[in-house]
């Protein structure tokens, strides 16, 4: 505000403005991004009534004015307002420009700015109507999400290809609604393009009920995910226990004894070179018998540790019932082929989308899970390049676990591999969408790998600060507005849209919603009965690890 503080403290400014008709204000200083404008106190609150209530709006944080440089209407929007005697000041940031049509409507909008207004050039104010040809995406394939703030009609799209194409996030505090505007998102871009594929990685099975008719629900019951999938690095992460030197030492002997059992299925002998990472199909027993038969070929006893280590912990999961939905006996065949075509819905069969629930899987391996589940997106992209490509999204709720700011938490296979998919996704048809309540956690040079940015409010100024380090200058007048958001509206700014925008998400109806409503104290704890029954089914699917 500094700058600003400095205009209007000014003398020049103390009257009321001589304007143009229709005008409702003028421009004072311009910059590279924005300019500062003095505004007709009299011509806004006359406006303040108009029934078109972008009119309505005119003079307020986040209001658009449009002015004629060389021909061309350029537009704005206001993001910072202060007093000038009898005027108000305020800073603009310019967004793009069209051409005003004979009848003085906008058209040929596009983002962007050729040509700087002057000193005194009058600004007006930005109706419905020039709203509508500002926001709208045309021939380009889009979807409607909801309506343009403050109208009631002007639709507001996202530009399916460009928001997919360099990835996306979508980011807001608990309870404003987030999960919804995802569901919501991901069931028009499913409407536009049945036969997709969108994989989403569910963390606490809220999403299953919400895509029930467009899409294919899997978890620990029926993900059936073979073990063998697993490359070397993600192995090490299930199978390893020790760290530093005995780390090294027990990865060692793990590398050499997994590729030997690789090597023993009849699979591998159509492969021209086999290692540690390729995805050919073993048998645990053989694993553990290879283990024990080169422990024997020690000399002393004492150097068996590392081997005893690994033996133990290959039998502690295989006799783990909550390990089954990966390390079961039945997945030892070549299930490969039909598990890349169930997840990846190749065909589809009018449901694009497969939401894995990992609600159920142990704590422990979840990373290795999602990790697996990435990484297979990745290098399938990779491997069908040049071939007829089927472009993935993959959708990661709550991102900050598996990509966390914090570099020493361990995270490190599904990290890498988001990271990369993050940086390179976009040149094999790999795109990300990543949803997260708390963005300050989330690793930096991911989120600025987004080219869209859905900010819904966020309650806490370390988010909002690192949100608005991410974003475009001409975005940063719109994400001083985050706090102040409702729920279910947003800030999109970037690629996804043709200029930053803030968003009324639509309605959603109640069966497509995700189950991520919050318990109702006041109502819940007024009930009373049958907690003898409910108690003892609760302690059944709590013994018995079901869900």
């Amino acid at each position: 505000m500094d700058r600003m503080n400095d205009i209007v403290g000014g003398q020049a400014f103390g009257t009321a403005l001589q304007l143009e008709a229709g005008a409702i204000g003028r421009i004072e200083a311009v910059a590279g991004g924005g300019a500062d404008i003095r505004l007709d106190r009299g011509m806004i609150e006359l406006l303040s009534g108009d029934a078109d209530p972008a009119l309505a709006m005119a003079g307020e944080i986040g209001a658009m004015i449009r002015m004629t440089v060389a021909g061309r209407s350029v537009v704005a929007a206001i993001h910072e307002l202060g007093s000038a005697g009898e005027m108000i000041a305020a800073r603009i940031a310019f967004l793009g420009e069209g051409i005003a049509d004979a009848a003085g409507r906008l058209t040929a909008f596009r983002r962007g700015v050729t040509r700087y207004p002057l000193p005194g050039t009058p600004v007006h104010a930005v109706s419905t109507p020039d709203m509508g040809a500002i926001f709208s995406a045309g021939d380009m394939a889009h979807v409607e999400i909801g309506t343009v703030h403050p109208t009631a009609s002007t639709r507001a799209a996202l530009l399916v290809d460009a928001m997919l194409g360099k990835h996306f996030a979508l980011l807001g505090s608990t309870g404003t609604g987030k999960s919804t505007a995802t569901a919501l998102i991901l069931h028009r871009i499913c409407r536009m393009a049945p036969a997709g594929h969108i994989v989403m990685i569910d963390p606490h099975g809220e999403y299953e009920a919400a895509f029930a008719e467009v899409g294919a629900s899997y978890g620990v019951s029926n993900l059936a995910m073979p073990y063998w999938l697993m490359n070397f690095e993600e192995h090490c992460e299930v199978l390893l226990t020790t760290t530093g030197a005995e780390r090294q030492t027990d990865a060692d002997i793990l590398a050499k004894c997994l590729l030997a059992a690789r090597q023993k299925n009849r699979a591998a002998e159509t492969v021209a070179r086999i290692t540690v990472d390729s995805p050919i199909p073993y048998v645990l027993s053989d694993l553990t018998t290879i283990i024990q038969t080169e422990m024997g070929k020690l000399d002393k006893a004492s150097n068996s540790a590392p081997y005893l280590r690994l033996k133990q912990k290959i039998d502690e999961i295989r006799s783990d019932p909550r390990y089954h939905f990966m390390f079961s006996g039945m997945l030892v065949g070549d299930s490969m082929k039909s598990f890349i075509k169930r997840i990846f819905r190749l065909p589809g069969e009018g449901k694009p989308i497969s939401v894995i629930d990992v609600s159920g899987v142990p704590s422990e391996i979840t990373s290795v899970v999602v990790s697996v589940l990435a990484r297979c997106v990745f290098d399938y992209a990779i491997w069908a390049r040049g071939q007829a490509q089927h472009p993935v999204l993959l959708v990661c709720e709550e991102a900050h676990r598996y990509v966390p700011s914090d570099r020493t938490a361990n995270t490190g296979p599904v990290r890498r591999i988001l990271e990369r998919i993050a940086k390179e996704g976009r040149k094999y048809g790999v795109s990300l969408g990543l949803v997260t309540q708390r963005p300050s956690d989330l690793a930096e040079g991911v989120l600025s790998q987004c080219g869209t940015i859905i900010a819904m409010r966020l309650n806490n100024e370390r988010d909002q600060a690192f949100v608005r380090a991410a974003m475009p200058e001409g975005a940063r007048g719109f994400l001083d507005t985050i706090p102040a958001l409702r729920n279910r509206e947003a800030i999109i700014c970037g690629e996804g849209v043709p200029i930053p925008i803030r968003v009324a998400f639509d309605d959603l109806d109640e069966d497509l919603r995700p189950a991520s409503n919050d318990p109702v104290f006041s109502e819940l704890w007024r009930r009373s009965g049958d907690e003898d029954a409910l108690v003892e089914h609760v302690i059944g699917r709590w013994r018995n690890q079901g869900r």
